[in-house]
C-alpha cells in the first residue's frame, strides 16, 4: 500500500470514528426549528438508535448505508436528513428518494411532508399509476423533494420534465431490493442522469453481501451503520408456529385462530397472488369481512385497499409480499404467514409489519411438510419460533 493510499484509508477511518457517537435528543442535532415542530408534531419525542445514529451523519453530506430493524424509524431517518439540506426558497427537486412500490413511495412522501410541513417543503410522489400529465404540470410549478419509483422516474428523465441539475441528494428505501436483480439497471440508468457529486443514502432493515458490493460503484467512503443478522430480528416480536401437518388443514386452523382471538388489525402473508384471491374467497364465505391486495390490481384499487385499511375500515388484509417491505399501520398487532416465504430476508420484512416502532407484535406461521424451512431462518438470524401456546391472546 503506497503512503498517500495509506492517508486516504486512515482519513476514512478518522471520519467515521468522528459520527461513530449517538446524538440522543433532536435538539442536539440542531435543527431548523420548524423541523423540529414537524417532528414533534408527527408524535416523535426522542430518536429512536438507527436516528441517533443516522441522521448527523447525513446532515454533514457524508454517503450513508443503514441498516436497522423494521419499524425503527428508517423513514423518519432519511426524511430528517434530508429536510434539514432543502434550500425552501429555491422551487426546484433537491432531493430524490426512490423505493420498490407505488405502496411504498407514497407512505414515504406523506412522511416527508408531515415532517416537513412547518418549512413549507413540497414533495411530490412520482409513481405509475399517475396520470403523466398530472406529474408533468406539477414538476413545472416546481418541487422541493421527489419521491417514486424508479420506472416512472426515470420515464419523466427521458421527457426532460425532471430538472436535475440542482439534486444533491438521493435516497433508496429497501435498498438491497433496489439493487437486486428486478431494480438495478434502473438504478444505474438514474445514475447516468443525475449530477456526479451527489450524496447517497441506503436504507433497509436486510442488506445482502451482493448490494454492498455494488454499492462501491457509486458510494464515495460510506459510513456503514449495520445490525448483526441475530439483532435484526425484532425484539418486541414474539414469533410462534402452528404445525397444521397437511397443507389442507391450514384454512381451518386459520378460522380457529380467528375464532379465538380479539385482534384489532393482522396481515396474512400468502406467496402468490392466486393464494390470495383464494384465500380472501374462502375467508368471505365464511363471513370473515377481509380485503386483499397483490400486483394484479390496478394502481387505484391498491391504493384505496391500503387507505381502508389504514382508517381501520378493514381489520384483516391479505397480501402477497408486496406489502412486506415498509409499510406502516399502527393497528397491526399480529402477522400471520400462511405460507412461509421463500428467502430470509422476506421473513424479517413480513413480520417486522406488527410491532412498530417499540410496540409489541405477534407472528404466526403456519406450517405443514416445511417445518424445516422454520428451523432454516432459527438458525440464519439466531432466533426462536415457538410452538403456540394455549395463552396466545395474553400476547396481543
Amino acid at each position: 500500500m503506497s503512503n498517500h493510499q495509506l492517508e486516504q484509508k486512515n482519513e476514512a477511518i478518522e471520519e467515521d470514528l468522528q459520527f461513530s457517537h449517538k446524538v440522543e435528543s433532536f435538539e442536539e442535532m440542531e435543527l431548523q426549528t420548524d423541523l423540529l415542530r414537524g417532528i414533534y408534531s408527527y408524535g416523535y419525542e426522542r430518536p429512536s438508535t438507527i436516528q441517533q445514529k443516522a441522521i448527523m451523519p447525513f446532515i454533514k453530506r457524508k454517503d450513508v448505508i443503514a441498516q436497522a430493524q423494521s419499524g425503527s424509524g428508517k423513514t423518519a431517518t432519511f426524511s430528517i436528513g434530508v429536510l434539514q439540506q432543502i434550500n425552501v426558497k429555491n422551487r426546484q427537486c433537491q432531493a430524490l428518494i426512490l423505493a420498490p412500490t407505488r405502496e411504498l413511495a407514497l407512505q414515504n412522501q406523506r412522511v416527508v411532508s408531515a415532517l416537513g410541513d412547518y418549512l413549507k417543503v413540497i414533495a411530490y410522489a412520482c409513481i405509475g399509476g399517475n396520470r403523466i400529465s398530472e406529474d408533468l404540470k406539477t414538476l413545472s410549478q416546481g418541487v422541493h423533494i421527489v419521491v417514486g419509483t424508479p420506472g416512472r422516474v426515470i420515464d419523466l428523465f427521458n421527457r426532460r420534465a425532471l430538472n436535475i441539475n440542482d439534486i444533491k441528494m438521493l435516497i433508496l428505501d429497501e435498498a438491497d431490493e433496489m439493487l437486486s436483480l428486478g431494480f438495478k439497471d434502473q438504478i444505474y440508468d438514474i445514475f447516468q442522469h443525475l449530477p456526479e457529486h451527489l450524496q447517497v443514502g441506503l436504507f433497509s432493515a436486510t442488506m445482502s453481501p451482493e448490494a454492498l458490493d455494488i454499492t462501491r460503484n457509486f458510494m464515495n467512503n460510506p459510513l456503514k451503520i449495520l445490525v448483526n443478522q441475530d439483532e435484526v430480528t425484532l425484539e418486541g416480536i414474539r414469533q410462534f408456529y402452528i404445525n397444521c401437518e397437511q397443507e389442507e388443514w391450514k384454512l381451518e386452523t386459520l378460522l380457529d385462530l380467528y375464532s379465538r382471538l380479539n385482534i384489532a388489525q393482522a396481515v396474512i402473508f400468502c406467496n402468490t397472488r392466486k393464494r390470495v384471491d383464494w384465500l380472501t374467497e374462502q375467508l368471505q364465505l365464511k363471513d370473515f369481512t377481509v380485503s386483499s391486495t397483490h400486483g394484479d390490481l390496478s394502481p387505484e384499487q391498491r391504493k384505496n385497499i391500503l387507505a381502508e385499511f389504514r382508517t381501520g375500515s378493514s381489520r384483516v388484509l391479505i397480501t402477497t409480499d408486496l406489502l412486506a417491505r415498509g409499510i406502516d399501520v399502527h393497528g397491526i398487532s399480529l402477522v400471520i404467514n400462511y405460507e412461509l416465504p421463500k428467502s430470509y430476508e422476506k421473513y424479517i420484512h413480513r413480520i417486522g409489519r406488527s410491532g412498530r416502532f417499540g410496540r409489541k407484535g405477534v407472528a404466526i406461521n403456519l406450517i405443514s411438510n416445511d417445518s424445516y424451512k422454520l428451523k432454516d431462518i432459527e438458525r440464519f438470524y439466531s432466533t426462536m419460533i415457538e410452538e403456540m401456546p394455549a395463552n396466545i391472546q395474553d400476547y396481543l
